[in-house]
């Protein structure tokens, strides 16, 4: 949307006019560029963005639905030739109101597009050929039967026959059982059709991704007076008009996924609907069973491994009012839920809530948002919530509830922690500490099943040469290239390889290594210390296929495996009973990334990791391999005292400005031509400094990657306690952006905006 402009355009005669940017038909087709349209005088005062309106639109000006996304003085065409809006539109379905309301908040709040905003919250969905179930059923009487049979055997038609005596026998199947296991080419079926001997008829039904099996069903157990009083606040704050938001904290198996059943099950009481934000797909498939045992066909799935058609019709289900809970990451917000009474997010804490794409927004603030726009409550749940929770709901902006202790009366894991300097000193150069390989024998004796946890992916970190210290990094992008066990060298930013380097293109040395920390690695070293031992290995690697995520998880869960290998996927929400040891190898490397919230994601990492031990009957314990034991995220976390962890970070926080405490805006400058990129960083350094008041401005300086895919990049953070400061400074840095791209040498110069990021830049 652009604001009022000095060079107003005029009619011939002279009027000055209003335009208005449109998009048409928002939620059935895709949305690739707004349309301008002359405002009449008489609707001046009526249309906003956000009004739903009637336009003429292509050459027969046929009269379309479109939404005003946007209002200007400013027009690049003739005025006179400008189409003019027809009138205002009574207000359409509530799913688009709302999504236009909250895509106008996205694009205020996250710094980006309307187009982009819109794309976000009304992406656009492919329409697919419905899912068709075909039957055939017998038409001919009995009395024709014997005449079609001499006919078809006199004439040697066996297809024919072979069908015509399956139907006598069970008149009425299948079309793809009768062409798949009869093996009746189509082509019979439809000519007997023609005949009249027999009928094929056509059902249409939505796509529905849930194969949950129909006997789960499961019983809710009774709630503990902690869960209980969750429950009765969020539903007492809904039934009072004032739905509130909420944060549980809720230690690891203290019941908090039997808090959100319980109270999705008093809104779908009250006729309203529910949506279930996790954060990693690999919980999915678990977290839906738990759902489908309470509620049936009605719970669904929202996640990138379903087909076009799957998520279509997931849309229209929801739409049409056939399901009641929708479970999901992050985009799972957008599902047209007409009135959804309870947003839960799971494991608040997560990166993965937060959008690294334009509009960059986080799943937490929004879904507020967009429980403001429709009267429904917000519930986030985490054992380890994220600052930014805990510090509002400490400063009473949420309702804070707290679950010290698990549903099952178990106790928590014993937590030990292994000083990896010591065992160096000691002789043990094996990645496994002495204590850590002690438990893992004693589990496997008892048949018990072990997690081991680390932080990487791949055969190794990085290749180097131990001569001169040169790391093989990737020729487009400024990180080091990672070993996988198939002897390449890989990029995991641009997807570059290359083959494996035995001689150091920099010294001639032949002593290159690998730095071996990767989930291959590991699986190569137990199956090393443990010959026999079954083990299964779950990362980004071997879960880039459909539902490869559900069948390691599977295969675990029905003790197919000893011990499972895995990078962060496999700590986060899992619920394994026979899992009494987890192993957290090279805890520390999180520690170290040069970001603010690495303490932070090491904690929470660490604690959460811990958690998976000891859920069922049998007592848990954990083993932290670490060379920094007396850092207070690792202290913290052995002990796995939130409130210890919360009291030191907020007062780092507080000391140097970051978020919760201050809010921060994050300005990132791409140019393939690196000098035009840091040129146009300062320019904007400049617009930044111009805006006053206590606002403070750090940079440019390089990104933590300086470089991908040949794109320079720089950045420079704005800070300041109030957030509509930082709008206001964006929207100076947005006209300053403007002025750059009108000389040549910023033509292809990116400028992003991030708020309160998670993740550095």
């Amino acid at each position: 949307m652009t604001g009022k402009n000095t060079a107003a355009s005029k009619l011939n005669d002279g009027e000055e006019v209003l335009f208005a940017q449109i998009i048409i038909d928002i939620s059935h087709e895709k949305v690739d560029r707004p349309f301008t349209y002359r405002i009449p005088r008489s609707l001046v005062s009526a249309i906003r963005p956000g009004s739903r309106v009637r336009v003429p639109f292509g050459v027969k000006n046929k009269e379309r639905t479109g939404y005003c996304v946007g209002i200007t003085d400013r027009c690049t065409y003739d005025p006179d030739k400008v189409k003019e809006i027809i009138g205002l539109e009574a207000p359409g379905p509530d799913d688009e109101e709302t999504a236009i309301k909250l895509a106008l908040w996205m694009k205020e709040h996250y710094g980006s597009t309307m187009i982009m905003a819109l794309r976000t919250v009304l992406p656009a969905r492919k329409a697919v050929k419905p899912l068709e179930n075909r039957t055939v059923v017998l038409k001919s009487p009995p009395e024709e039967i014997p005449a079609l049979r001499e006919e078809f055997f006199r004439r040697h038609q066996v297809a024919r026959l072979r069908l015509l005596e399956s139907l006598v026998r069970i008149p009425e199947q299948p079309f793809s059982l009768i062409t798949s296991k009869l093996h009746i080419p189509p082509a019979t079926v439809r000519s007997l059709e023609k005949k009249g001997i027999l009928e094929i008829r056509t059902t249409t039904q939505l796509r529905n991704p849930v194969n949950a099996p129909s006997e789960y069903r499961r019983e809710g157990h009774s709630l503990n007076s902690g869960q209980q009083a969750v429950v009765d606040g969020v539903i007492r704050d809904f039934d009072n008009g004032t739905p509130s938001v909420s944060l549980v904290k809720g230690v690891t198996g203290s019941g908090k996924t039997e808090v959100y059943i319980r109270i999705i099950e008093e809104m779908v009481r009250r006729g309203r609907q529910a949506i279930v934000l996790i954060p990693e797909i690999a919980l999915t498939y678990q977290t839906l069973l738990r759902f489908y045992g309470h509620f049936g066909n009605r719970v669904s799935v929202i996640n990138s491994s379903l087909s076009d058609g799957e998520r279509y019709d997931q849309y229209e289900r929801a739409r049409k009012g056939e399901i009641d809970v929708i479970i999901g990451p992050r985009s799972a917000l957008f599902v047209p839920f007409p009135r959804p009474g309870i947003i839960v997010i799971d494991e608040e804490h997560e990166n993965s809530y937060k959008n690294e794409n334009m509009p960059k927004y986080h799943a937490r603030e929004t879904a507020v948002a967009l429980a403001g726009l429709k009267g429904a409550c917000v519930l986030l749940g985490s054992a380890t919530p994220s600052l930014e929770a805990s510090y509002r709901a400490r400063t009473g902006q949420y309702r804070y509830y707290e679950l010290a202790e698990r549903a099952t009366g178990q106790s928590m894991a014993r937590v030990h922690v292994a000083d990896m300097r010591a065992e160096l000193m000691a002789g043990n150069r094996s990645v496994f500490s002495e204590q850590l390989k002690s438990l893992i024998d004693d589990r496997l004796r008892k048949k018990e099943q072990i997690m081991l946890f680390l932080n990487r992916r791949g055969y190794a970190g990085f290749v180097s040469c131990r001569a001169c210290g040169h790391v093989m990094k990737c020729p487009h992008c400024d990180v080091s290239l990672s070993w996988h066990r198939n002897g390449r060298l890989m990029c995991h930013y641009c997807g570059y390889t290359a083959p494996a380097v035995k001689v150091c293109p920099e010294c001639g040395s032949g002593y290159i290594g690998a730095f071996r920390a990767g989930t291959e690695q590991i699986e190569s070293l137990v199956l090393k210390e443990w010959p026999g031992v079954k083990v299964l290995r779950m990362d980004a690697d071997t879960t880039s296929t459909k539902n490869a995520h559900e069948k390691i998880l599977s295969a675990f869960a029905n003790e197919e495996a000893d011990i499972l290998i895995g990078t962060q996927m496999i700590v986060k929400g899992h619920d394994f009973p026979k899992v009494t040891l987890v192993g957290i190898l090279m805890a520390d490397m999180s520690l170290n990334t040069g970001d603010y919230r690495a303490a932070e994601r090491t904690f929470a990492l660490l604690v959460q990791a811990a958690g998976r031990a000891g859920r069922g009957e049998l007592a848990g314990e954990c083993v932290i391999q670490t060379y920094e034991p007396d850092n207070y995220a690792i202290r913290c976390a052995t002990k796995q005292d939130y409130d210890a962890f919360y009291t030191e970070e907020i007062r780092y926080r507080e000391i140097l400005g970051y978020p919760p405490v201050c809010h921060m805006m994050a300005v990132q400058v791409q140019d393939p031509d690196e000098d035009s990129a840091l040129a146009a960083a300062g320019i904007l350094r400049e617009a930044a400094d111009s805006c006053g008041g206590m606002i403070r401005v750090i940079g440019p300086s390089e990104a933590s990657i300086r470089r991908i895919k040949d794109i320079y990049r720089f950045v420079l953070y704005v800070k300041d306690t109030d957030y509509d400061k930082l709008i206001g400074c964006r929207n100076a840095l947005e006209e300053a952006e403007e002025k750059l791209k009108a000389e040549p040498r910023f033509k292809k110069t990116a400028v992003q905006f991030d708020y309160d990021p998670v993740n550095p830049y």
